[in-house]
């Protein structure tokens, strides 16, 4: 059976996930014509595996609810492009089908709070300025009474 299905496996499948919005193109075959429409979406689920792979995009037409199922390996799958990465905790999103307007926004990844990119600017510098272990380590003896202080001349 598996090496019936691995002709139809596709060898770098597209890399979305759940929450993802994409752009997926789709050859429509019109008498002898061939043309490519896209259906533009968030995906609210992925299902199966192998061969039998599907994932359901959903996008909201004419104040209506609109979803598809594909094939992640069909021919007739000409691509899918992702749009903006959703950040999700579940695997599949069925409560948008209840949501309406702006409540079925999903937060997107690439937003980061500010506390988050303070880190991740200081991160690093402070990789570069960690001493190596291996070395030998000055240590810096704190100053005291005793020792002079560099006196700046002011001038009256």
């Amino acid at each position: 059976m598996n090496k019936a299905v691995a002709g139809s496996i596709k060898d770098t499948p597209p890399e979305f996930r759940v929450g993802d919005t994409v752009n997926v193109s789709v050859r429509i075959a019109e008498g002898e014509k061939e043309r490519t429409q896209v259906f533009r979406g968030v995906v609210i689920a992925r299902k199966g595996g192998g061969v039998a792979e599907t994932f359901t995009v959903r996008r909201i037409v004419n104040n209506e609810g609109v979803e598809r199922v594909f094939l992640l390996h069909s021919p007739t799958l000409a691509g899918v492009e992702v749009i903006r990465s959703g950040q999700t905790r579940r695997a599949k999103l069925y409560y948008l089908r209840k949501r309406v307007g702006k409540a079925t926004r999903l937060r997107d990844i690439a937003q980061t709070s500010k506390a988050a990119r303070k880190v991740a600017e200081e991160a690093p510098e402070i990789v570069a300025e960690s001493p190596s272990l291996d070395e030998p380590q000055e240590i810096d003896e704190p100053q005291t009474d005793s020792e002079p202080v560099s006196e700046e001349k002011s001038e009256e």
